[in-house]
């Protein structure tokens, strides 16, 4: 099982990866239009469409290596029974949270195919299509979120050793 998610959290990542490299290829080809003076239609719309993408299916692959921001200065000055009731707590909470980011997410794919939505812009993108991926990105960090609370619970420390001392900003 453990190689199947991880596998999933892979390859959400690489695809998340690959929309990265459409959205430098829009960025460049808008670019290098504005230079040789055409335009392309829509653009700069599939520029964000590829970035929500990206950001979304990059979601579950980024919690579990431990890059998600964390505020650890309560949890640090705990006992540690009380550090893992409230990491127990937070996992919980995130987890559920990210259950419902990813239920309304596919809900709004699944409204806006129903009602026939199209961008606003002049591609008029079925908006549909581009909620997909942010519908996937969503569904993939909920199954990581419950995957991380499960670790949590089963006693195994769900956060990576701690390198935050490596990164100096």
């Amino acid at each position: 099982m453990r190689k199947t998610l991880d596998f999933l959290y892979n390859s959400a990542a690489a695809l998340a990866a690959l929309f990265m490299v459409g959205l430098l290829v829009m960025v460049l080809l808008s670019v290098i239009g504005r230079q040789l003076h055409f335009n392309l239609p829509g653009i700069d719309a599939y520029a964000g469409y590829l970035m929500a993408g990206a950001g979304f299916l990059a979601l579950a692959h980024t919690l579990k290596r431990g890059e998600h921001i964390r505020v650890t200065l309560v949890l640090q000055n705990l006992p540690p029974a009380a550090q893992r009731w409230l990491e127990r707590w937070a996992m919980g909470a995130g987890a559920l949270l990210a259950l419902l980011f990813a239920w309304y997410s596919v809900r709004l794919v699944y409204q806006s195919h129903d009602f026939h939505d199209i961008s606003t812009g002049n591609d008029a993108t079925p908006l549909w299509l581009p909620q997909l991926s942010m519908a996937v990105g969503a569904l993939v960090f909920a199954i990581a979120a419950f995957d991380e609370f499960v670790i949590e619970w089963r006693g195994r420390p769900a956060k990576p050793v701690e390198t935050e001392a490596l990164r100096h900003e």
